[in-house]
Protein backbone atom coordinates (compact mmCIF):
# COMPACT_ATOMS: atom_id res chain seq x y z
CA UNK A 1 0.00 0.00 0.00
CA UNK A 2 2.42 2.42 0.56
CA UNK A 3 4.67 1.50 -2.23
CA UNK A 4 1.59 2.35 -4.58
CA UNK A 5 1.31 5.35 -2.31
CA UNK A 6 4.90 6.61 -2.85
CA UNK A 7 4.29 6.36 -6.33
CA UNK A 8 0.91 7.77 -6.58
CA UNK A 9 2.57 10.93 -4.96
CA UNK A 10 5.73 10.94 -6.85
CA UNK A 11 3.90 11.12 -10.30
CA UNK A 12 1.99 13.95 -8.63
CA UNK A 13 5.28 15.50 -7.58
CA UNK A 14 6.94 14.98 -11.06
CA UNK A 15 3.73 16.56 -12.57
CA UNK A 16 4.09 19.82 -10.68
CA UNK A 17 7.88 20.20 -10.95
CA UNK A 18 7.85 19.11 -14.83
CA UNK A 19 4.53 21.03 -15.85
CA UNK A 20 1.09 20.30 -16.41
CA UNK A 21 0.00 22.93 -18.96
CA UNK A 22 -0.43 20.09 -21.77
CA UNK A 23 -1.11 16.40 -21.87
CA UNK A 24 2.90 15.75 -23.27
CA UNK A 25 4.03 17.74 -19.96
CA UNK A 26 2.08 16.17 -17.53
CA UNK A 27 2.66 12.41 -18.85
CA UNK A 28 6.50 13.34 -18.99
CA UNK A 29 5.93 14.61 -15.26
CA UNK A 30 4.94 11.23 -13.95
CA UNK A 31 7.64 9.25 -15.67
CA UNK A 32 10.32 11.75 -14.21
CA UNK A 33 8.53 11.71 -10.99
CA UNK A 34 7.85 7.33 -11.20
CA UNK A 35 11.96 7.07 -12.42
CA UNK A 36 13.10 9.73 -9.10
CA UNK A 37 10.51 7.38 -6.60
CA UNK A 38 12.03 4.06 -8.32
CA UNK A 39 15.92 5.24 -7.97
CA UNK A 40 15.74 6.00 -4.62
CA UNK A 41 13.79 3.26 -3.47
CA UNK A 42 15.54 0.69 -5.42
CA UNK A 43 18.41 2.13 -3.67
CA UNK A 44 17.37 1.73 -0.28
CA UNK A 45 15.64 -2.05 -1.27
CA UNK A 46 12.11 -0.75 -1.09
CA UNK A 47 13.50 -1.43 3.26
CA UNK A 48 11.10 1.91 4.32
CA UNK A 49 8.32 -0.59 3.06
CA UNK A 50 8.84 -3.91 4.46
CA UNK A 51 6.12 -5.03 7.36
CA UNK A 52 8.71 -4.87 10.19
CA UNK A 53 9.87 -1.21 9.92
CA UNK A 54 8.89 1.10 11.81
CA UNK A 55 5.95 3.43 10.91
CA UNK A 56 7.83 6.68 10.95
CA UNK A 57 10.42 4.93 8.60
CA UNK A 58 7.43 4.76 6.12
CA UNK A 59 6.77 8.38 5.88
CA UNK A 60 10.45 8.86 5.49
CA UNK A 61 10.25 6.83 2.34
CA UNK A 62 7.70 8.73 1.02
CA UNK A 63 9.26 11.91 1.82
CA UNK A 64 12.28 10.94 -0.08
CA UNK A 65 10.35 9.49 -2.83
CA UNK A 66 8.63 12.50 -3.46
CA UNK A 67 11.64 14.70 -2.92
CA UNK A 68 13.75 12.45 -5.69
CA UNK A 69 10.41 12.99 -7.91
CA UNK A 70 10.53 16.62 -7.60
CA UNK A 71 14.35 16.79 -8.35
CA UNK A 72 14.14 14.64 -11.29
CA UNK A 73 10.75 16.64 -12.60
CA UNK A 74 12.53 20.68 -11.78
CA UNK A 75 16.17 19.05 -13.10
CA UNK A 76 14.94 17.82 -15.98
CA UNK A 77 12.57 20.91 -16.50
CA UNK A 78 15.43 23.37 -16.16
CA UNK A 79 17.71 21.52 -18.67
CA UNK A 80 15.25 21.52 -21.57
CA UNK A 81 14.40 25.26 -20.62
CA UNK A 82 18.00 26.52 -20.91
CA UNK A 83 17.92 24.71 -24.45
CA UNK A 84 14.97 26.59 -25.12
CA UNK A 85 16.03 29.80 -24.38
CA UNK A 86 20.00 29.36 -26.04
CA UNK A 87 17.64 28.16 -29.20
CA UNK A 88 15.12 30.97 -29.40
CA UNK A 89 17.73 33.91 -28.32
CA UNK A 90 18.23 34.18 -32.02
CA UNK A 91 22.05 33.77 -31.86
CA UNK A 92 24.12 31.98 -34.43
CA UNK A 93 26.51 29.74 -32.24
CA UNK A 94 29.16 28.16 -34.48
CA UNK A 95 31.30 24.90 -33.26
CA UNK A 96 34.24 26.35 -30.90
CA UNK A 97 36.25 23.03 -30.64
CA UNK A 98 37.13 21.88 -33.93
CA UNK A 99 39.07 18.80 -33.00
CA UNK A 100 35.97 16.54 -31.37
CA UNK A 101 33.14 16.25 -29.23
CA UNK A 102 35.52 14.75 -26.38
CA UNK A 103 37.38 17.82 -26.40
CA UNK A 104 35.41 19.83 -23.96
CA UNK A 105 35.16 16.85 -21.81
CA UNK A 106 38.97 16.14 -22.21
CA UNK A 107 39.50 20.06 -20.57
CA UNK A 108 36.89 19.66 -17.56
CA UNK A 109 38.19 16.03 -16.58
CA UNK A 110 40.41 17.77 -13.41
CA UNK A 111 37.51 19.52 -12.15
CA UNK A 112 35.32 16.54 -13.15
CA UNK A 113 37.36 14.06 -11.30
CA UNK A 114 37.67 16.79 -8.58
CA UNK A 115 34.18 16.48 -8.17
CA UNK A 116 33.35 12.93 -8.57
CA UNK A 117 36.06 12.03 -5.96
CA UNK A 118 36.02 14.46 -3.05
CA UNK A 119 32.43 15.80 -3.39
CA UNK A 120 29.68 13.07 -4.86
CA UNK A 121 31.65 10.10 -3.73
CA UNK A 122 32.01 11.17 -0.19
CA UNK A 123 28.24 12.66 -0.35
CA UNK A 124 26.96 8.71 -1.53
CA UNK A 125 28.99 7.06 0.95
CA UNK A 126 27.96 9.15 3.35
CA UNK A 127 23.77 8.61 2.51
CA UNK A 128 24.70 5.32 2.42
CA UNK A 129 26.52 5.07 5.87
CA UNK A 130 23.60 6.74 7.49
CA UNK A 131 21.71 3.89 6.81
CA UNK A 132 24.29 1.34 8.63
CA UNK A 133 24.26 0.17 11.90
CA UNK A 134 28.33 0.35 12.33
CA UNK A 135 30.94 1.80 15.30
CA UNK A 136 34.36 3.54 14.52
CA UNK A 137 37.10 0.69 15.04
CA UNK A 138 34.57 -2.14 14.46
CA UNK A 139 34.66 -4.50 10.98
CA UNK A 140 30.45 -5.28 11.77
CA UNK A 141 28.23 -3.80 9.77
CA UNK A 142 24.59 -4.32 10.16
CA UNK A 143 21.49 -2.76 7.98
CA UNK A 144 18.80 0.02 9.40
CA UNK A 145 17.15 1.22 6.09
CA UNK A 146 16.16 4.74 7.62
CA UNK A 147 15.76 4.14 11.94
CA UNK A 148 18.81 6.35 12.50
CA UNK A 149 17.23 8.95 10.97
CA UNK A 150 13.38 8.24 12.20
CA UNK A 151 15.04 8.11 15.89
CA UNK A 152 15.24 11.55 15.47
CA UNK A 153 12.02 12.51 14.86
CA UNK A 154 8.67 11.76 17.29
CA UNK A 155 6.73 8.65 16.82
CA UNK A 156 3.86 9.90 15.71
CA UNK A 157 3.47 9.26 12.00
CA UNK A 158 0.57 12.00 11.69
CA UNK A 159 2.32 14.50 13.37
CA UNK A 160 5.52 14.18 10.86
CA UNK A 161 3.47 14.40 8.06
CA UNK A 162 0.46 17.01 8.91
CA UNK A 163 2.91 19.89 10.48
CA UNK A 164 5.05 20.65 7.56
CA UNK A 165 2.10 19.73 5.10
CA UNK A 166 0.03 22.45 7.26
CA UNK A 167 2.83 24.92 7.28
CA UNK A 168 3.35 24.50 3.32
CA UNK A 169 -0.05 24.47 2.27
CA UNK A 170 -0.68 28.05 4.12
CA UNK A 171 2.59 29.43 2.40
CA UNK A 172 1.55 28.20 -0.87
CA UNK A 173 -1.78 29.82 -0.41
CA UNK A 174 -0.40 33.38 0.95
CA UNK A 175 1.71 33.34 -2.01
CA UNK A 176 -1.42 32.37 -4.67
CA UNK A 177 -3.74 35.10 -2.85
CA UNK A 178 -1.24 37.61 -3.24
CA UNK A 179 -0.40 36.53 -6.94
CA UNK A 180 -3.71 36.95 -7.79
CA UNK A 181 -4.83 39.78 -5.65
CA UNK A 182 -5.11 43.03 -7.25
CA UNK A 183 -1.91 45.62 -6.24
CA UNK A 184 -2.78 47.77 -3.77
CA UNK A 185 -6.35 46.18 -2.26
CA UNK A 186 -5.89 44.82 1.29
CA UNK A 187 -5.62 41.75 0.50
CA UNK A 188 -2.22 42.49 -1.83
CA UNK A 189 -0.94 44.49 1.52
CA UNK A 190 -1.54 41.96 3.98
CA UNK A 191 -0.21 39.05 2.20
CA UNK A 192 2.96 41.24 1.64
CA UNK A 193 3.08 41.77 5.06
CA UNK A 194 2.59 37.83 5.65
CA UNK A 195 4.90 36.23 2.99
CA UNK A 196 8.23 37.30 4.83
CA UNK A 197 7.20 35.29 7.26
CA UNK A 198 6.96 31.79 6.08
CA UNK A 199 10.20 30.73 6.31
CA UNK A 200 9.81 31.26 9.84
CA UNK A 201 6.01 29.42 9.93
CA UNK A 202 8.45 26.58 8.52
CA UNK A 203 10.79 26.02 11.08
CA UNK A 204 8.36 26.51 14.17
CA UNK A 205 6.15 23.64 12.48
CA UNK A 206 9.72 21.70 12.18
CA UNK A 207 10.64 22.23 16.11
CA UNK A 208 7.48 19.63 16.71
CA UNK A 209 8.66 16.91 14.62
CA UNK A 210 11.74 16.16 16.63
CA UNK A 211 11.84 13.99 19.47
CA UNK A 212 12.11 15.73 22.55
CA UNK A 213 12.82 13.02 24.84
CA UNK A 214 15.83 10.80 26.41
CA UNK A 215 18.55 13.96 24.98
CA UNK A 216 15.84 13.87 21.38
CA UNK A 217 16.97 16.22 18.81
CA UNK A 218 14.70 19.11 19.53
CA UNK A 219 17.58 20.77 21.65
CA UNK A 220 19.53 20.53 18.79
CA UNK A 221 17.23 21.53 16.22
CA UNK A 222 16.21 25.00 18.45
CA UNK A 223 20.07 25.94 19.34
CA UNK A 224 21.14 25.04 15.63
CA UNK A 225 18.29 27.79 14.36
CA UNK A 226 18.45 30.56 17.15
CA UNK A 227 22.73 30.47 16.95
CA UNK A 228 22.68 30.63 13.16
CA UNK A 229 19.91 33.33 12.68
CA UNK A 230 21.79 35.48 15.12
CA UNK A 231 25.08 34.89 13.90
CA UNK A 232 23.68 35.86 10.58
CA UNK A 233 21.49 38.72 11.09
CA UNK A 234 23.79 40.36 13.83
CA UNK A 235 26.91 39.91 11.43
CA UNK A 236 25.67 41.28 8.73
CA UNK A 237 23.97 44.57 10.59
CA UNK A 238 27.00 45.34 12.51
CA UNK A 239 28.98 44.98 9.45
CA UNK A 240 26.71 46.67 7.13
CA UNK A 241 26.99 49.68 9.96
CA UNK A 242 30.64 50.14 10.36
CA UNK A 243 31.43 49.42 6.60
CA UNK A 244 28.96 52.88 6.31
CA UNK A 245 30.77 54.31 9.41
CA UNK A 246 34.18 53.63 8.37
CA UNK A 247 33.40 54.51 4.08
CA UNK A 248 33.63 58.38 5.65
CA UNK A 249 36.40 60.31 4.60
CA UNK A 250 38.63 61.43 7.58
CA UNK A 251 41.92 61.15 8.49
CA UNK A 252 43.50 57.37 9.27
CA UNK A 253 40.24 55.68 8.40
CA UNK A 254 42.70 52.99 6.88
CA UNK A 255 44.54 51.79 9.86
CA UNK A 256 40.71 51.87 11.10
CA UNK A 257 39.91 49.86 8.31
CA UNK A 258 42.71 47.97 8.75
CA UNK A 259 41.94 47.07 12.50
CA UNK A 260 38.39 45.82 11.93
CA UNK A 261 39.21 43.38 9.48
CA UNK A 262 42.02 41.79 11.38
CA UNK A 263 39.43 39.66 12.98
CA UNK A 264 38.88 37.44 9.81
CA UNK A 265 42.19 35.55 9.73
CA UNK A 266 41.48 33.98 13.23
CA UNK A 267 40.32 30.69 13.33
CA UNK A 268 37.03 29.89 14.82
CA UNK A 269 38.54 28.01 17.74
CA UNK A 270 41.01 30.64 18.35
CA UNK A 271 37.95 33.04 18.61
CA UNK A 272 36.63 30.76 21.40
CA UNK A 273 40.16 30.10 23.42
CA UNK A 274 39.80 34.45 23.51
CA UNK A 275 36.50 34.55 24.69
CA UNK A 276 37.06 31.71 27.18
CA UNK A 277 39.91 33.86 28.05
CA UNK A 278 37.60 37.17 28.15
CA UNK A 279 34.15 35.84 29.89
CA UNK A 280 35.63 32.89 32.06
CA UNK A 281 33.92 33.10 35.58
CA UNK A 282 37.28 32.53 37.82
CA UNK A 283 39.76 33.22 35.77
CA UNK A 284 38.56 35.50 32.92
CA UNK A 285 39.67 39.52 32.49
CA UNK A 286 36.17 40.65 32.62
CA UNK A 287 36.03 38.67 36.00
CA UNK A 288 39.15 40.19 36.90
CA UNK A 289 37.69 43.32 36.72
CA UNK A 290 34.28 43.30 37.85
CA UNK A 291 36.37 41.95 41.13
CA UNK A 292 38.47 44.99 41.56
CA UNK A 293 35.24 46.90 41.45
CA UNK A 294 33.01 44.71 43.78
CA UNK A 295 31.19 43.10 41.24
CA UNK A 296 30.33 39.10 40.87
CA UNK A 297 30.69 38.24 36.94
CA UNK A 298 28.22 35.65 35.68
CA UNK A 299 29.14 32.67 34.95
CA UNK A 300 28.31 31.59 31.26
CA UNK A 301 28.97 28.39 31.23
CA UNK A 302 25.70 27.55 33.65
CA UNK A 303 23.27 29.90 32.39
CA UNK A 304 22.17 28.89 28.95
CA UNK A 305 21.32 32.26 27.59
CA UNK A 306 24.73 33.46 28.85
CA UNK A 307 26.05 30.58 26.79
CA UNK A 308 24.72 31.36 23.59
CA UNK A 309 24.80 34.90 24.01
CA UNK A 310 28.44 34.22 24.16
CA UNK A 311 29.01 31.75 21.36
CA UNK A 312 27.03 34.18 19.24
CA UNK A 313 29.04 37.30 20.06
CA UNK A 314 32.36 35.51 20.23
CA UNK A 315 31.46 34.39 16.15
CA UNK A 316 29.28 37.78 15.71
CA UNK A 317 33.44 38.79 16.53
CA UNK A 318 34.85 36.47 13.98
CA UNK A 319 32.71 37.52 10.93
CA UNK A 320 32.58 41.22 11.16
CA UNK A 321 35.76 41.98 9.59
CA UNK A 322 34.92 39.68 6.48
CA UNK A 323 30.95 41.31 6.31
CA UNK A 324 32.37 44.98 6.55
CA UNK A 325 35.39 44.27 3.65
CA UNK A 326 32.62 43.20 1.05
CA UNK A 327 30.73 45.93 2.24
CA UNK A 328 33.09 48.90 2.04
CA UNK A 329 33.50 47.26 -1.52
CA UNK A 330 30.01 47.36 -2.36
CA UNK A 331 29.83 51.14 -0.98
CA UNK A 332 32.43 52.19 -3.44
CA UNK A 333 30.31 51.06 -6.58
CA UNK A 334 27.01 52.91 -4.95
CA UNK A 335 26.63 56.08 -7.71
CA UNK A 336 27.14 59.64 -5.86
CA UNK A 337 25.17 61.53 -8.43
CA UNK A 338 21.87 59.52 -7.55
CA UNK A 339 22.92 60.08 -3.72
CA UNK A 340 23.79 63.93 -4.52
CA UNK A 341 20.45 63.86 -6.50
CA UNK A 342 18.27 62.74 -4.10
CA UNK A 343 19.77 65.03 -1.38
CA UNK A 344 18.90 68.05 -3.82
CA UNK A 345 15.35 66.37 -4.08
CA UNK A 346 15.30 66.83 -0.05
CA UNK A 347 15.77 62.89 0.66
CA UNK A 348 17.30 62.72 4.07
CA UNK A 349 20.26 60.26 4.85
CA UNK A 350 18.03 57.46 6.00
CA UNK A 351 15.87 57.74 2.71
CA UNK A 352 19.17 57.73 0.68
CA UNK A 353 20.23 54.65 2.45
CA UNK A 354 17.28 52.87 1.45
CA UNK A 355 16.43 53.64 -1.89
CA UNK A 356 19.32 54.08 -3.36
CA UNK A 357 22.41 52.44 -1.15
CA UNK A 358 20.13 49.28 0.11
CA UNK A 359 19.20 48.13 -3.67
CA UNK A 360 23.28 48.69 -4.84
CA UNK A 361 24.62 46.94 -2.17
CA UNK A 362 21.89 43.93 -2.73
CA UNK A 363 24.19 41.19 -4.68
CA UNK A 364 26.66 41.47 -1.85
CA UNK A 365 24.26 41.52 0.68
CA UNK A 366 23.06 37.77 -0.98
CA UNK A 367 26.59 36.79 -1.45
CA UNK A 368 27.19 37.46 2.22
CA UNK A 369 23.55 35.91 3.41
CA UNK A 370 24.83 32.72 1.31
CA UNK A 371 28.20 32.62 2.92
CA UNK A 372 27.29 33.84 6.53
CA UNK A 373 24.94 30.82 6.62
CA UNK A 374 27.44 28.59 5.74
CA UNK A 375 29.61 29.99 8.43
CA UNK A 376 26.61 29.87 11.13
CA UNK A 377 25.65 26.13 10.10
CA UNK A 378 29.69 24.31 10.16
CA UNK A 379 32.37 26.54 11.42
CA UNK A 380 30.69 27.29 14.46
CA UNK A 381 31.94 23.90 15.90
CA UNK A 382 35.42 25.53 16.98
CA UNK A 383 34.32 28.21 18.92
CA UNK A 384 31.70 25.77 20.85
CA UNK A 385 34.20 23.52 21.32
CA UNK A 386 36.79 25.97 22.94
CA UNK A 387 34.13 27.83 24.44
CA UNK A 388 30.91 26.07 26.07
CA UNK A 389 31.96 22.24 24.22
CA UNK A 390 27.83 22.37 24.19
CA UNK A 391 27.32 23.05 28.20
CA UNK A 392 24.95 23.49 30.02
CA UNK A 393 23.19 20.41 29.27
CA UNK A 394 23.57 20.67 25.72
CA UNK A 395 21.80 23.97 25.67
CA UNK A 396 25.06 25.36 23.29
CA UNK A 397 25.44 21.96 20.72
CA UNK A 398 23.98 23.08 17.53
CA UNK A 399 23.99 20.19 14.59
CA UNK A 400 27.30 20.28 13.65
CA UNK A 401 28.42 19.59 17.46
CA UNK A 402 25.71 16.80 17.81
CA UNK A 403 26.98 15.07 15.07
CA UNK A 404 30.68 15.15 15.20
CA UNK A 405 30.11 14.19 19.10
CA UNK A 406 27.46 11.29 18.29
CA UNK A 407 29.76 10.31 14.97
CA UNK A 408 33.22 10.63 15.98
CA UNK A 409 34.05 11.20 19.28
CA UNK A 410 31.21 8.12 20.46
CA UNK A 411 32.14 6.11 17.60
CA UNK A 412 28.58 5.81 16.20
CA UNK A 413 29.18 6.28 12.17
CA UNK A 414 25.37 5.45 11.07
CA UNK A 415 23.72 7.84 13.46
CA UNK A 416 26.42 10.45 12.57
CA UNK A 417 26.20 10.01 9.04
CA UNK A 418 22.18 10.21 9.67
CA UNK A 419 22.68 14.25 11.19
CA UNK A 420 24.91 15.41 8.93
CA UNK A 421 22.32 14.18 5.72
CA UNK A 422 19.99 16.42 7.70
CA UNK A 423 22.53 19.46 8.04
CA UNK A 424 23.14 18.81 4.25
CA UNK A 425 19.44 18.89 3.56
CA UNK A 426 18.81 22.12 6.12
CA UNK A 427 21.33 24.03 4.26
CA UNK A 428 20.67 23.00 0.47
CA UNK A 429 16.71 23.69 1.30
CA UNK A 430 17.44 27.03 2.67
CA UNK A 431 19.89 28.20 0.25
CA UNK A 432 17.34 26.88 -2.40
CA UNK A 433 14.62 28.88 -0.39
CA UNK A 434 17.24 32.20 -0.07
CA UNK A 435 17.92 32.31 -4.24
CA UNK A 436 14.11 31.63 -5.10
CA UNK A 437 13.27 34.90 -2.74
CA UNK A 438 15.50 36.72 -4.68
CA UNK A 439 14.27 36.78 -7.71
CA UNK A 440 13.39 39.72 -9.11
CA UNK A 441 14.53 41.64 -6.11
CA UNK A 442 18.50 41.33 -7.10
CA UNK A 443 19.48 43.70 -9.95
CA UNK A 444 23.47 42.97 -10.81
CA UNK A 445 23.09 45.68 -12.96
CA UNK A 446 21.40 48.37 -15.07
CA UNK A 447 19.04 47.71 -18.02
Amino acid sequence: MLVAASFLIAAAVGVLSFGHSTKREVASGVVLGALGAATILAALGFCPFVSDAESTEGVLGVALAATFAWMFGAGTKAVFSQKAADLGSGDIRTGAFKLGWWWPWLLLSPTLVILVFFLYLPAYRTFTLSTKLTRLGTPRVGERCLSNFSELLVTNPAVVIMLPLTAVAFIWGVGMWHRRSEPGSWGHNLTRTIRPFGILIFLYSLYFIFENENGGYRLIYLNTVVISSSIVIVSMVAGLALAYLTFQNVRGITVYRTLLIWPYAISPPVAGILFFMMFNATGGIFAALANDFGFDFPNYATNSTLARLTIILASVWKLLGYNLLFFLAGLQTVPRDQIEAAALDGANAIQRFRSIVMPALGPIAFFLLITNLTFSFFDVYGTIDFLTKGAPAGATSVAIYELIRVGVDNGDLGRGAAQSVVLFLAVIGLTAWQFKQSEGRISYGSA
